[in-house]
């Protein structure tokens, strides 16, 4: 293959690529890909001499490379991301899982919030749910049954498609306190969340048995 043949080849996977890449409503493979597709399309412009695009394209790499970067570095910062208690009865949970309905039942297989809530008979448990907010936009949700033994099962823990790959339920998870004063010391997540052990474990969840257990501290 002669080198105008590789050149059109390179073009080629660069438009490719970008295209792909605004397919994508997860920000951080958006980021990436768009990147990669940049660099490549910076490349073949310098080769072919058309040095506007070369610019608008080293542009765009920058542009990305730096929101890609603090994506990264704020994947576990307290100050970006931010837990907020809510009624497991309230209108905005409701509609927010009846939005993502699809994605949640995909994602959290046989999730029903009513079924979980019906459990809240006398003796049975107590429902807590958080939202994970970023800024004013709900990335994440995290349904607990406390059993009022200390120890509490994830019902379900969803991350919209956006922000998948940041493992935001972590900031529910971790020991800021918030589980400890409801008197949580530990976490459950079992068999219907096997499928996600790779997540779980990524928030600090590790296997027992059947269960996926992570201990709360104070």
């Amino acid at each position: 293959m002669d080198s105008s043949a590789w050149l059109d080849a390179l073009g080629w996977v660069g438009s490719a690529v970008l295209v792909l890449s605004l397919t994508l409503s997860n920000v951080l493979r958006f980021r990436a890909l768009n990147l990669l597709a940049s660099l490549v399309l910076t490349v073949f412009n310098a080769a072919l001499g058309v040095w506007p695009m070369v610019a608008m394209n080293a542009a765009i790499v920058g542009i990305n490379g730096f929101h890609l970067v603090r994506l990264l570095r704020t994947r576990d910062d307290a100050r970006t991301y931010e837990v907020v208690a809510v009624d497991p009865r309230s209108e905005y949970l409701a509609h927010l899982l009846r939005v993502h309905a699809a994605d949640v039942e995909r994602h959290n297989p046989g999730f029903d919030l009513g079924e979980v809530l019906a459990r809240e008979e006398p003796g049975g448990c107590r429902v807590a749910a958080f939202l994970v907010l970023r800024g004013d936009e709900t990335v994440g949700v995290v349904v607990l049954c406390d059993g009022g033994d200390g120890v509490a099962r994830v019902e379900l823990d969803y991350v919209t498609a956006r922000f998948r790959d940041l493992s935001v339920g972590t900031f529910v998870y971790r020991g800021d306190g918030r589980l400890a004063q409801l008197g949580v010391h530990r976490l459950l997540a079992g068999r219907r969340m096997a499928d996600r052990e790779h997540y779980f474990t990524r928030v600090g969840f590790r296997p027992e048995g059947d269960e996926l257990v992570r201990d709360v501290r104070a």
